[in-house]
């Protein structure tokens, strides 16, 4: 695989004065680095299990730092948002934001756009396979789930790709279709009758349903997962489907082409020749307008609920992407701060070769050090603190700094090796691509 830094080979061309001359070939547009850093930012995210900073968090239950920081590396049981429950719409908003750039790359290499549709389809294929590997990982047989991203982002991607160029009118009515339909799919769904037995589908003792017509977005009691019921069933399975323990659903994919639409939008801009302080404005103004949009939708049409991506959730979490992005646009396109940025750019530009080591080789990065390695394979802070506390005559058992914080040190440790194999990759100019 070449490398996608490496120029395009230098093309020799002949005049002729025959109208037969074949067509010089288009640049090939160049890539948008703010959109590899974040994109690795949100991977290196999402390989980290969050440093397992939430579980640590649990010894310190009175500590609002701990509490804010293991708040924000868990999802949230049903309604509002964490910085977690923001990685899988940035995933689907940054295929939005690409699609432009990706297509453009194919057209510059001369494809036909029969080809390229097909590529789209191969390409979405292929995605919702691999997330089926992937989720079958450990399993005994084949396990027919589409909640993961890589298949929530294949089932919608073919009609992403049929909104290309057709303008922020029709991209905008998709949208609003969208949401107004899936809003109405949930709200005219009848709601379980008197005496449903809700521990059926899930609900533990402490599982508070939601008020009013919002009952219509509770957990498992859904339009989307009456649909699931029927159709993950259609699949071979060990045992009968009744309902998904975190309350994800299949259909999530048609809001979730909603978050891939703005992405879209927010892709076309960017390639526009309008100056990088109006495209830096107008993704903050994006942003504002989603996240104030969001916000009023969550209060009174229905909750922020990223497990089901409620219409409300599909604007409130754009508005969080459209501020992450403009950030790193800023940051890198604007004031030309590129450098720190290199290590997030190793792993956005292989984000698919980093988020399937990070679904299959963990464990086994983990245990290989140990094995191999030793204590000293992942560094626990008995110790790094035991010489510091010896030195400062300090009567603290390392051994418990170790079983409460090792998690995080051990956790990084595995990171750091994802982080030095996508390295080498680059290094080499080997990128995985669909």
């Amino acid at each position: 695989m070449t490398s996608l830094l490496t120029p395009s080979p230098r093309i020799e061309t002949v005049e002729r004065d025959t109208p037969t001359a074949a067509p010089m070939p288009r640049e090939k547009p160049a890539r948008l680095v703010s959109l590899d850093a974040y994109r690795g930012a949100i991977m290196l995210f999402m390989a980290s299990s969050g440093l397992y900073l939430w579980d640590v968090g649990k010894y310190f239950p009175d500590s609002p730092v701990w509490r804010f920081l293991a708040f924000n590396t868990e999802h949230v049981p049903w309604v509002g948002c964490s910085l977690w429950d923001l990685i899988q719409p940035s995933f689907m908003f940054m295929v939005g934001v690409a699609m432009p750039y990706s297509i453009a790359s194919r057209r510059a290499r001369g494809s036909s756009e029969k080809k390229i549709v097909a590529h789209v389809l191969y390409r979405a294929v292929f995605l919702v396979l691999l997330a089926i590997f992937l989720s079958s990982n450990g399993s005994k047989q084949t396990n027919f789930a589409f909640t993961n991203v890589l298949a929530q982002i294949g089932l919608g991607y073919a009609f992403l790709y049929f909104l290309l160029g057709r303008g922020v009118r029709v991209q905008l009515a998709a949208l609003a279709s969208i949401l107004i339909g899936y809003w109405l799919l949930f709200f005219l769904w009848p709601l379980p009758a008197s005496g449903f037995d809700y521990h059926s589908v899930g609900w533990k003792d402490d599982w508070q349903g939601l008020p009013g017509w919002f009952a219509h977005w509770d957990k498992n009691t859904n339009a989307a997962a009456a649909f699931d019921v029927r159709f993950l069933n259609l699949f071979p399975r060990a045992k009968e489907f009744f309902f998904e323990k975190g309350g994800y659903q299949t259909l999530n994919f048609v809001p979730s082409l909603g978050t891939m639409i703005l992405g879209l939008m927010a892709g076309e801009m960017l390639r526009t020749p309008k100056s990088k302080w109006h495209k830096l404005g107008w993704l903050l103004a994006a942003g504002a307008v989603c996240l104030a949009l969001g916000w009023l939708a969550g209060e009174f049409v229905c909750p922020i609920v990223k497990r089901i991506w409620t219409p409300s959730w599909v604007l409130y979490s754009a508005g969080c992407t459209f501020a992450m992005l403009a950030g790193f646009f800023w940051l890198i396109d604007i004031q030309g701060w590129r450098r720190w940025a290199f290590p997030l750019v190793v792993v956005g530009m292989n984000s698919i070769a980093m988020y399937c080591m990070a679904q299959l080789i963990k464990g086994w990065i983990r245990s290989s050090l140990q094995i191999h390695l030793g204590a000293w394979a992942l560094p626990s802070l008995t110790h790094i603190v035991k010489p510091v506390l010896a030195w400062m005559n300090v009567a603290v058992d390392p051994v418990w700094l170790n079983d409460t914080f090792g998690p995080i040190t051990q956790s990084a440790t595995v990171l750091l090796v994802l982080w030095l194999i996508c390295l080498w990759m680059y290094r080499r100019g080997i990128f995985l691509r669909i």
